[in-house]
């Protein structure tokens, strides 16, 4: 499946290709067969990046699976003024890697803030609090989590599809980043961490924490 956010990308792509092959053909217009093979080439890189493949949620009920695909590359201890004592748990994205983000536990959405800021390189620690970011606030009946995305270097468009109020389920997408990112998120002491840092998660089934 793909996603519909690429619509504005890959059918003006489409088009573009479309009439670049015509005009190639014509006599003395060789060279639109390079723009044509570049367009068409990014055509095939956008297709493939906006990909939503479905994936098996874990039945686990302790289970906190992981928001996105790509690979741990910070796992720290830090305080949150919503979830409170809690490790923090990042994950980078990188251009090849699903973009679709899902929700790790099932509960409801208690705050959505939006932050502008920079858009330095997701590896760096300083993106936690420098880059643009969205922080979703979710809770049930036995913890507390936070989820935020954040843009990197080439991500420069956060979407997210939750509001406040929004009653989510356990590996439902709740967004997307362009292209290529960072999601981090803040788990309480309750929750025995089943990742470690340089490990490659798989979003909507890895699971990163169980509730003890």
């Amino acid at each position: 499946m793909i996603r519909k956010e690429g619509a504005k990308i890959l059918v003006p792509t489409f088009f573009i290709c479309f009439l670049l092959l015509v005009f190639s053909l014509r006599p003395g217009w060789g060279v639109l067969w390079i723009l044509f093979c570049c367009a068409f080439g990014f055509f095939l890189f956008s297709l493939w990046f906006f990909r939503d493949p479905n994936r098996l949620i874990p039945d686990n009920p302790n289970a906190i699976v992981c928001p996105a695909d790509g690979k741990v590359i910070s796992i720290k201890e830090i305080e949150d003024a919503f979830v409170g004592k809690c490790t923090r748990i990042a994950i980078f994205m990188s251009v090849v890697s699903v973009h679709v983000n899902r929700v790790p536990i099932s509960g409801v959405v208690k705050n959505v803030e939006y932050i502008h800021g920079k858009f330095l390189s997701a590896f760096r620690p300083e993106t936690s609090l420098e880059n643009e970011q969205n922080a979703i606030s979710i809770e049930n009946e036995r913890l507390k989590i936070k989820v935020v995305q954040i843009a990197g270097i080439v991500a420069r468009r956060i979407i997210s599809y939750v509001v406040v109020g929004d009653e989510l389920k356990r590996g439902e997408r709740f967004g997307m980043i362009q292209f290529g990112s960072r999601v981090e998120v803040f788990v309480p002491p309750t929750v025995r961490i089943c990742v470690k840092s340089g490990e490659k998660v798989t979003s909507g089934e890895t699971i990163i924490g169980e509730i003890l």
